[in-house]
C-alpha cells in the first residue's frame, strides 16, 4: 500500500487562523502571480502582508490616527494628483 504525501501546512493558511482567532478583519487579495496580499485593518493601523508562493512573507505597516481629513474635494484632490504622478 503507497501513503499519500504528508504535506505540510502552507504559512498563508496559519496567519489566516491567527487573524481568524483574534477576530481581525482582513481582505485577501492578488497583484502578483506569485503572492497573494492579506490587508489587515487594526485600529489606527493598517498592514499589507504579502505572503509568497515559497511560504516567506513581507509586511508593510501604514500608521494613522484615523482622523477625517476632508470630503469629496480631497478625495478629487488625491486622485488628480496621483493621476498627474502615474501619466506618461
Amino acid at each position: 500500500m503507497i501513503l499519500p504525501e504528508i504535506q505540510a501546512k502552507h504559512p498563508l493558511f496559519d496567519l489566516l487562523d491567527q487573524l481568524d482567532a483574534e477576530r481581525y478583519h482582513y481582505v485577501l487579495s492578488r497583484h502578483r502571480p506569485e503572492t497573494i496580499l492579506v490587508t489587515v485593518t487594526l485600529v489606527g493601523e493598517r498592514l499589507e502582508i504579502d505572503v509568497f508562493d515559497d511560504g516567506h512573507m513581507e509586511v508593510s505597516r501604514f500608521k494613522g490616527n484615523e482622523a477625517v481629513e476632508g470630503g469629496v474635494d480631497l478625495v478629487n484632490q488625491i486622485l488628480a494628483e496621483n493621476a498627474e504622478i502615474d501619466a506618461p
